[in-house]
C-alpha cells in the first residue's frame, strides 16, 4: 500500500497565521498493530531531522516491497511552533516562548482516573483488556483541551501516539554519545534496541519525571497493571527517548545508519517482514536511570571540561575546571570538580 502523506491543521492563535503537522502513513490505517515516530519536539535538535530523512526513504523502499506490517507513522517534524521561534536571529526551540514551557515536559498524565473508568471492563481475555484499554486511552485524549496552538500540537500528536504499541521520539543532546530511555518494565527491549543503537548509556526508569512525551504513552499500561495485578494487563506499549548524540552529529552517513538501525527496530517488533540481522554486541548494559549523577557547577565561571563524552572516571577524578578569568591570582581563579560516583 503506497505511503499516504497528511497535513493536520493546528489551532491558530492570530488571524492570518496557520500552521500544520506532515505525517507519513505506511501499511494498513486500518491495522491494530501501530508503530509511531516522531522527530525533533525540541526543534533544535536537528539530528532527529534527517534521521527522520534517512527513515522515510527507507520506509519508502521497504513499503514498495510490500514488507510493511501493521502502520507505521512517521513524523518527520513534530513541532512546527518551535521550528519558527528565533530570537536575536538564534534558534530557540526547546521552550515555548509563549509561556509553555519545555515541549518535552508536563504531557498529560493519561493514567489519572484510567483505572476507575475501566472498573467492570477488563477481564481474563488479554487481548480484549488490550482493546478497552486503548479505547479508553483514546477517549481521555479526545477530552484534551485545545485553548492553545501549543494544546493543539500536544492533543495532535497525542491523538496518533496513543494508537501504537511502538512509540519512537527523536531527540539529541548538548555534546553526547547514543543513548536513551525507556522504562525499567522493558528492560527487554531496551537491552535490543541499545545494541541496534549503539547505544552507550540505556537509562531505564518506570517514572523519569516531569512529564516527557513518552512515558505518557506508555506509563498508562504499567500503571493499569499495578492497580488489577490479578488481570491480564501487558505493558503493552513500548516507548523510548532517543537521544541521536549531540547538536552537532548532524551528518548523511551516520545518520542513515541511525535509521537503518530504528528499521531493525520495528522489525524485531513485528512491523516490517523478514528476520533482522543479528544484533551487533552491545556498547553497554542497561543501568537504572537513578543512577545517573548531574553534576552542577559550584558557582559562576567558565567551564573547561578534562573528560570527554564516553570516558570512564573513578569517583573523585576531576572532570572539569571551574576558572574565574578575573580572580587577580590565575591560579587561584582555578576550581576542580570532581566525580561524585564512579
Amino acid at each position: 500500500m503506497a505511503r499516504q502523506t497528511q497535513r493536520l491543521t493546528l489551532a491558530q492563535t492570530s488571524p492570518g497565521t496557520e500552521r500544520s503537522i506532515l505525517v507519513h502513513r505506511y501499511g494498513n490505517r486500518n491495522a491494530e498493530k501501530k508503530a509511531y515516530i516522531q522527530a525533533a519536539i525540541h526543534t533544535d535538535e536537528i539530528p532527529a531531522l534527517l534521521v527522520a530523512h534517512h527513515l522515510v526513504r527507507l520506509l519508502d523502499e521497504l513499503d514498495a516491497e510490500g514488507r510493511i506490517i501493521g502502520e507505521i507513522m512517521v513524523v518527520p517534524y513534530a513541532n512546527p511552533i518551535g521550528l519558527d521561534q528565533f530570537v536575536n536571529g538564534r534558534h530557540n526551540g526547546r521552550n515555548e516562548l509563549a509561556g509553555g514551557g519545555n515541549f518535552n515536559r508536563s504531557w498529560p498524565d493519561l493514567s489519572k482516573g484510567l483505572a476507575e473508568d475501566l472498573k467492570g471492563k477488563l477481564g481474563g481475555d488479554e487481548a480484549a483488556n488490550i482493546a478497552a484499554i486503548r479505547e479508553t486511552l483514546k477517549g481521555a485524549v479526545a477530552k484534551m483541551p485545545v485553548e492553545s496552538e501549543l494544546a493543539s500540537l500536544r492533543k495532535t500528536l497525542a491523538s496518533m501516539a496513543i494508537e501504537a504499541e511502538v512509540v519512537l521520539d527523536l531527540h539529541c543532546d548538548d555534546d553526547a554519545l547514543m543513548h536513551l530511555y525507556m522504562l525499567e518494565t522493558h528492560s527487554a527491549e531496551a537491552e535490543i534496541w541499545g545494541r541496534e543503537l549503539a547505544s552507550t548509556a540505556t537509562l531505564l526508569s518506570d517514572d523519569s519525571g516531569g512529564g516527557p512525551f513518552d512515558e505518557t504513552f506508555s506509563s498508562p499500561w504499567l500503571q493499569l497493571s499495578k492497580a488489577f495485578p490479578d488481570l491480564p494487563i501487558p505493558a503493552h506499549c513500548r516507548a523510548a527517548t532517543v537521544e541521536l548524540r549531540g547538536y552537532g552529529d548532524v551528518f548523511d552517513e551516520i545518520n542513515k545508519i541511525d535509521a537503518e538501525a530504528l528499521c531493525r527496530i520495528l522489525q524485531h517488533q513485528g512491523f516490517i517482514e523478514g528476520d533482522p540481522i543479528e544484533a551487533p554486541a552491545p556498547l553497554c548494559e542497561p543501568t537504572p536511570l537513578s543512577a545517573c549523577e548531574v553534576v552542577e557547577a559550584p558557582g559562576p565561571g567558565v567551564l573547561s571540561y578534562c573528560a570527554k563524552p564516553g570516558d570512564q572516571v573513578q569517583k573523585g577524578d576531576v572532570i572539569a575546571w571551574l576558572v574565574d578569568p578575573a580572580a587577580s591570582n590565575p591560579e587561584d581563579g582555578r576550581q576542580a570538580i570532581h566525580a561524585g560516583t564512579g
